[in-house]
């Protein structure tokens, strides 16, 4: 990872147009969204649909080639939900599809590519018409998905679950153990009596932290240029030239 160059009052700047990007585009499309979000790259997230509620701390982080995708199309207007709760994380490329109904509980992680939906969208001899019956899809608090992990219609995962990189979750999962696999199976069991630090944990205090990371900011930065940050974007090749 490159030093960051830019001055302190550079990066708050950006740090201000992103926050603004996400209040005028992104806020507005849904029908609650918390306080305190961290949207990384807000413009390579994309929210679409109805009754989409998120919660305080939510971070997504968003890349080119690699969307962050929250989108309801339910089965007629103004149908389907999705509800993300507190200090969830979405990572790049991680999709949420819903039709009718998905949850996402407190503190759950989305690792990159992790895809979640409660339909197949098409029946296997009408490809023109959805499956009538409603399966929805509920994570619970705390869980963690894996890289390109995939998460089916009419699923529930317990509490403080993971499931590994690339597993294919097909039936419900308990709470604290490990999955793995396609279809996904137990692998694991967690110890339920073991204390754990989550999400929650560390977003106990939204404001304390943002002016914790500006204090951070305001001292690493405060020795930066102007014209030597300047010349990093226009001539890259100045990084090995000290």
């Amino acid at each position: 990872m490159h030093e960051d160059l830019r001055p302190y009052w550079l990066k708050k700047l950006y740090l201000r147009a992103r926050d603004a990007y996400t209040d005028y585009f992104l806020r507005p499309r849904c029908a609650h969204f918390g306080p305190h979000a961290n949207l990384m790259k807000p413009w390579y997230v994309h929210i679409s649909g109805n009754n989409i509620v998120i919660g305080r701390s939510f971070t997504a982080i968003g890349e080119p080639g690699a969307r962050v995708e929250i989108g309801v199309w339910g089965r007629e207007q103004g149908a389907g939900r999705i509800e993300i709760g507190d200090c969830v994380l979405m990572s790049p490329g991680s999709r949420l599809s819903a039709s009718d109904e998905i949850i996402i509980g407190d503190g759950t992680m989305l690792a990159n590519g992790a895809y979640v939906t409660d339909s197949d969208w098409h029946t296997l001899y009408d490809r023109t018409a959805r499956d009538e019956r409603i399966t929805p899809v509920r994570i619970g608090r705390n869980c963690w998905l894996g890289d390109h992990a995939t998460v089916l219609k009419g699923v529930t995962i317990g509490d403080n679950s993971v499931v590994a990189a690339r597993a294919v979750v097909t039936k419900d999962i308990p709470p604290n153990v490990v999955v793995a696999g396609n279809p996904a199976r137990v692998v694991r069991e967690l110890d339920a009596e073991r204390p754990m630090t989550t999400r929650l944990d560390y977003f106990a205090d939204p404001e304390g932290m943002e002016r914790f990371f500006d204090a951070v900011d305001r001292e690493v930065l405060s020795g930066n240029s102007f014209w030597r940050w300047f010349l990093s974007v226009v001539y890259p090749r100045s990084l090995t030239r000290r």
